[in-house]
């Protein structure tokens, strides 16, 4: 679980809800008609732009702002060296029924188990990875659409309820819920904009940034290993992947 996703939706909220609290009862500010402008009206504009596929897809993608599994590159140098020096002493066909924690490492060592040509693993374990980052990127795009569109739906409802009220000037009774379409359309697509969709797009790019920078490590080690280069070497080599600060954890001086 992202503990900082978590925290910074919960936090947004409840201080925008404490404001609302402060000032009277926050239920002034809940009005059908302007969820319905703001919140439908995104949706099917969102749904317009991408086929139901995709569409579906990249709001499951959304999920891995709160929830993403991803082997730190620390653990990953530990076991690839150790990968590097079975394969070392007795060749790729050692590493058959090897199991590691990563599964797209797993992966590659399949494909070197099977003997395939150094090209053909790259070419395929890069395939891969592309892939992967294009469905978060996708995600990204979505999310990044809805902080835009969500807006401009507010104020469409904001311009829906200046023409009620214009229209009603006659009647005082219908002034206040006209002009309350008008202010709580722009006030829900601002909110959905930039407390929720907004801050997941980024999040997004951030999980593709991740799941790129491991993959290719990954895919560097599989390609040394099957050059048959020396454990240490290749550990210096994948050191260049983490953080200056964290590079002394990847030692294995056993």
């Amino acid at each position: 679980m992202d503990l900082a996703t978590l925290v910074g939706l919960i936090g947004a909220f409840a201080i925008v809800i404490a404001a609302m609290a402060a000032g009277g009862s926050v239920l002034i500010f809940v009005n059908v008609p302007s969820i319905l402008v703001v919140f439908g009206g995104t949706l099917f504009a969102i749904m317009m732009k991408y086929p139901m596929g995709q569409f579906i897809g990249s709001m499951k993608v959304a999920g891995k702002s709160f929830k993403f599994s991803l082997s730190p590159p620390e653990e990953i140098i530990v076991e690839v060296v150790d990968i590097a020096d079975t394969a070392r002493k007795g060749g790729l066909l050692s590493l058959e029924g090897k199991e590691v924690s990563n599964d797209f490492l797993q992966q590659g060592i399949t494909l070197l188990v099977d003997g395939h040509d150094p090209e053909v693993v790259k070419g395929m374990l890069t395939k891969d990875m592309k892939e992967a980052i294009g469905r978060h990127m996708m995600g990204a795009g979505l999310w990044q659409q809805v902080g835009d569109v969500a807006p401009a739906m507010g104020m469409i409802g904001t311009l829906v309820g200046l023409v009620q009220m214009l229209s009603a000037m006659d009647d005082p009774k219908s002034i206040g819920p006209a002009m309350a379409v008008a202010l709580l359309t722009t006030l829900y697509g601002a909110m959905i904009a930039n407390m929720i969709a907004l801050p997941i797009a980024d999040k997004c790019k951030i999980r593709a940034e991740e799941e790129a920078r491991v993959k290719s490590m990954i895919i560097d080690a599989l390609v040394a290993i099957q050059a048959g280069q020396n454990p240490r070497v290749i550990q210096s080599l994948l050191k260049a992947y983490i953080a200056e600060g964290k590079r002394g954890a990847g030692d294995d001086d056993g």
